[in-house]
């Protein structure tokens, strides 16, 4: 992922996440915030019911109370308490009294508990209500609902009972208001409330006219269990409070419900205006990070140019500094940096062309003056011959210019090496098959494997079936093997293994190929192995210290890599890895 697109992915986050973060906050504030004002509205209309419920009830109780001390109530009383009562004649007394009260029902009845006469439904005269007999005191009981049963149907009436003394006998004057829409809709209107009464002695209403289904379960569950329940849906507010007869029976269920759609329309609004600010976030993220990457990213992009110079050898590749933030220190440190290494290069160079020098001059100092030190002695030697003895002279010149032709021979021999290692020739590629080579380069060595005498070497070749040819120079390849082979030899003077294994590192036929040439010697500690490839170093005896030296320049042509594992008494293996 580029740092345009982390830029962009970040700005573009971080703007969103604050837009609606914002969002759900304002949304979760206004939604408390209405819910709290939509319970006080609430609250505040239940209790409007309830001040108006007790204002008609002390009405009622009122006007039942100046019926009972009417002059009519009272000679009703006497004639009813004499010794032959005639009831017949009040049959339409509770009419004109309730035109003359205002009131819905009125009932008028007498000691035994029968109807003298009904307002609301004159054809009851006669009836049983029976539960007019059941309390001594009605003046306590207040007011209270009832169920009120008339000639069309039921009503809900808010009932006052009083009681008259007759002599020995009782007058109940039972009476009130109709509670019904009438009643609700003389409660102060709320803007978005609903206020609608559900009467529990009829069936219920199909959700659709309740208003809703969340209506209609509000209602089934107060009739399950008469209590006080609000709940919330996504289109309203419902509170359902029961109200409950003399006898704590479930008569009605007043339902107070609070439109949402304000809300709902609110919060939509703000959904909306978050998506709007989003997108403009998503379109702000996009030009800052436009124009970040154009102020960042193009100084990033200049200096990655210039490390992949100095990776590439141009030691004096330089940043341009554009800027004084941290981009431009870094550009300005990376210049300080490439100097600095350009610095020490040539030092180290200079340094290192001093030691080659030096070293070069003492190997050379050492590998001559071991042949000239017999020279000089041979050539004393024939000058004492000829003074001392001039008879024998002939001989000693035979053995004296037999020995001076030898170790010319070996100083030409060293100079030749030296010449070898000077003057190595670029590499004529073609495809070479490594496992072959390996094997054709082991034949040579045959006769020193296997000389009288020698401790016995094994020859171990563990190579892949069809391994990848590489592209090489067959005679270098050969003389780079020989000189390990020679040197894995050399290493195992009281005999052992010599193992060579090849493998194709990414398949057969592509990648590179890996060849490894073991041996179970000495071994190497950890100092001689970083030392090993350095020209003129050498651990044996005799030896000018080029061979190892003459091998990494051979890989080294073929843009190959050369490794040594070695550790003391465990042998050592050489690793060669080249493109196939």
């Amino acid at each position: 992922m580029s740092f345009r697109v982390k830029v962009f992915l970040s700005i573009t986050a971080t703007v969103v996440v604050a837009v609606w973060i914002v969002a759900a906050v304002v949304s979760t504030l206004v939604t408390r915030s209405f819910e709290r004002r939509d319970g006080e509205r609430t609250a505040a209309l239940v209790s409007q019911f309830r001040r108006e419920f007790d204002r008609r009830g002390a009405e009622v109780a009122r006007r039942i109370d100046a019926i009972a001390n009417s002059e009519a109530i009272q000679r009703m009383a006497v004639n009813l308490g004499g010794s032959e009562p005639d009831a017949n004649r009040y049959f339409d007394q509770a009419q004109a009294l309730a035109r003359e009260q205002s009131l819905n029902f009125l009932d008028l009845v007498g000691p035994d508990g029968r109807i003298i006469s009904s307002a609301e439904w004159p054809a009851r005269f006669g009836y049983q209500e029976s539960w007019l007999t059941e309390q001594a005191n009605w003046k306590s009981a207040g007011t209270f609902l009832k169920r009120e049963d008339l000639a069309d149907g039921s009503a809900l009436g808010l009932i006052t009972v009083r009681t008259l003394k007759a002599g020995e006998r009782t007058l109940y004057i039972a009476g009130g208001l109709e509670l019904d829409k009438d009643f609700l809709d003389s409660l102060p209107s709320v803007e978005a409330m609903r206020v609608q009464l559900v009467r529990n002695f009829e069936p219920l209403p199909p959700p659709e006219s309740l208003g809703s289904k969340l209506t209609a379960a509000l209602v089934e569950a107060v009739r399950k269990q008469p209590r006080e329940v609000t709940r919330t849906g996504t289109q309203a507010s419902i509170t359902a409070l029961p109200l409950l007869g003399r006898d704590q029976q479930l008569l009605a269920i007043l339902l107070v419900e609070s439109s949402r759609a304000e809300l709902a329309s609110l919060k939509n609004y703000i959904q909306g205006t978050a998506w709007t600010v989003g997108g403009g976030g998503v379109l702000l993220g996009l030009m800052l990070s436009l124009w970040t990457a154009s102020r960042v990213t193009r100084p990033l992009r200049e200096l990655t140019a210039s490390v992949r110079e100095v990776a590439g050898g141009n030691w004096n590749a330089r940043a341009t500094v554009e800027s004084s933030d941290e981009v431009g220190q870094l550009a300005r440190n990376f210049n300080q940096m490439t100097q600095q290494l350009a610095e020490q290069r040539d030092r180290m160079i200079q340094a290192e062309r001093v030691a080659a020098w030096r070293e070069l001059a003492r190997r050379l100092a050492h590998e001559l003056k071991n042949p000239l030190f017999p020279l000089q002695l041979t050539v004393e030697n024939l000058q004492r011959a000829r003074d001392a003895s001039p008879e024998q002279f002939d001989e000693v010149f035979r053995e004296s210019t037999t020995t001076l032709l030898a170790e010319l021979d070996n100083l030409k021999t060293i100079i030749g090496r030296f010449s070898d290692f000077a003057k190595m020739p670029a590499p004529h590629l073609e495809p070479v098959d490594l496992n072959q080579t390996a094997r054709d380069v082991v034949k040579l060595f045959d006769a020193q494997i296997h000389a009288p005498g020698r401790p016995p070497v094994e020859v171990r070749f563990d190579t892949q079936d069809n391994l990848a040819t590489v592209r090489a120079d067959p005679d270098q390849i050969r003389r780079a093997l020989r000189n390990l082979i020679l040197n894995a030899l050399d290493a195992m003077p009281n005999g052992g293994t010599l193992a060579i294994r090849t493998e194709s590192l990414n398949g057969a036929g592509q990648g590179k190929v890996a060849l490894e040439i073991s041996d179970t010697g000495e071994g190497l500690t950890p100092e001689e192995c970083e030392r090993l490839f350095t020209p003129y170093y050498t651990t044996k005896q005799h030896g000018t210290g080029l061979g190892l030296a003459i091998v990494q320049s051979v890989v080294s042509d073929h843009k190959g890599t050369i490794t040594v594992h070695s550790q003391p008494g465990k042998g050592t293996t050489f690793r060669i890895e080249l493109n196939a």
